[in-house]
């Protein structure tokens, strides 16, 4: 039932693309604090991380109301002022397309954007069906269904963030990309409690290295022999470990700390970032944290998975960073040795260079 479904949602976004003309090309708008402007990113965490450079620069430069259409997965991502003034979320089941075309349609926006690198057929319908007389989105497969587009940088050169930043030509933006980055702001309860945790298990101030050995699948597990082997290596230097983990790999961080480095779990997203913040050093697979270690300026090593794709990796966007990459399927056959060969003279420059500035 669910492949037909699939099937039909995809016959019927060909046969719009096939009846809809393009629209009236339009001069670009003067857009100012009182535009309101819809901003369409749905799918996961980083998708949502990685449009947050843009979306400050307009609230920044513009100042007009910014909402966002994001999904049940990234949508607390955009809970920030600094950046999005109302979210809407997108439920399938409680709010399907039509009744979110209402919602659009009363609202009044000035400028609907579509923020999705590949062709999503619900984003497709939403653009076509709404009352916008601006639409925006990138050069590619649907690009008749907006009034304005920009291109679609190639994503084997250019980092995501900046393909992302190639909407602020629509909104006559000036961009110092020097200071722009990734945009994440932990609570203040969040981080309390990760304050706490560290006075809890730590007795003195040293520096802090997060291990985290979570991702978005289980083919970017780097495995509990080699995590372990790196704990019992970096154990020889004066500084205090974290093992960090998603909460569905609890059981597997208490196998490789051993009793012998605490473990902190994610049972929510906001109190894993807020360590984050905390840390000097972290290591982590390809996953979302790579965004807020760039929010947080933290060195970061990464261990990635580049497999059947040109696209460059997802690495941080300005913080300092080294990493190893394979291009089979799975970390399984990435060895503790050229893990080895490349992390420990990155770490230790940050290492040495903390140990002086604190004697």
């Amino acid at each position: 039932m669910k492949d037909l479904e699939i099937l039909l949602r995809h016959f019927l976004l060909k046969l719009l693309l096939f009846i809809k003309r393009k629209p009236k090309r339009l001069s670009l708008p003067v857009f100012s604090k009182e535009s309101k402007l819809l901003f369409i990113r749905l799918n996961r965490i980083g998708d949502a991380l990685v449009t947050t450079p843009l979306l400050s620069e307009i609230k920044r430069q513009i100042g007009c109301k910014v909402f966002v259409l994001a999904s049940s997965s990234n949508y607390f991502i955009f809970e920030n002022p600094k950046f999005a003034d109302e979210i809407i979320v997108y439920r399938k089941k409680v709010n399907g397309i039509f009744s979110l075309i209402k919602m659009i349609n009363k609202i009044g926006f000035d400028a609907v954007v579509d923020l999705h690198d590949d062709v999503s057929s619900t984003v497709s319908y939403l653009i076509a069906f709404s009352k916008v007389n601006y639409k925006f989105g990138l050069n590619k497969k649907n690009a008749k269904l907006f009034t304005h587009t920009v291109e679609k940088l190639d994503p084997a050169k250019y980092h995501v963030v900046d393909r992302v930043l190639e909407f602020s030509k629509l909104f006559n933006l000036t961009l110092d990309r020097s200071r722009i980055n990734i945009v994440y702001d932990a609570s203040s309860d969040a981080s309390i409690k990760a304050e706490a945790f560290l006075e809890k298990h730590y007795a003195n101030k040293k520096f802090l290295l997060g291990i985290n050995i979570s991702a978005g699948s289980d083919a970017r597990f780097w495995g509990k022999q080699n995590f372990k082997q790196l704990i019992a290596d970096l154990s020889g230097y004066e500084l205090n470990l974290l093992l960090m983990c998603a909460e569905r790999d609890l059981k597997s961080a208490i196998e490789i700390a051993e009793g012998k480095v605490p473990i902190f779990y994610r049972p929510v997203f906001d109190q894993f970032c807020a360590m984050i913040a905390k840390l000097d050093f972290i290591l982590t697979p390809d996953t979302s944290i790579v965004h807020i270690a760039s929010a947080f300026n933290k060195p970061l090593f990464g261990i990635y998975v580049k497999y059947n794709t040109k696209d460059s990796i997802w690495s941080p966007y300005h913080s300092p960073f080294e990493c190893v990459i394979t291009e089979e399927p799975t970390l399984e056959n990435v060895s503790y040795e050229s893990v080895k060969e490349k992390i420990f003279p990155f770490f230790e420059k940050y290492y040495y260079g903390y140990k002086n500035q604190n004697m």
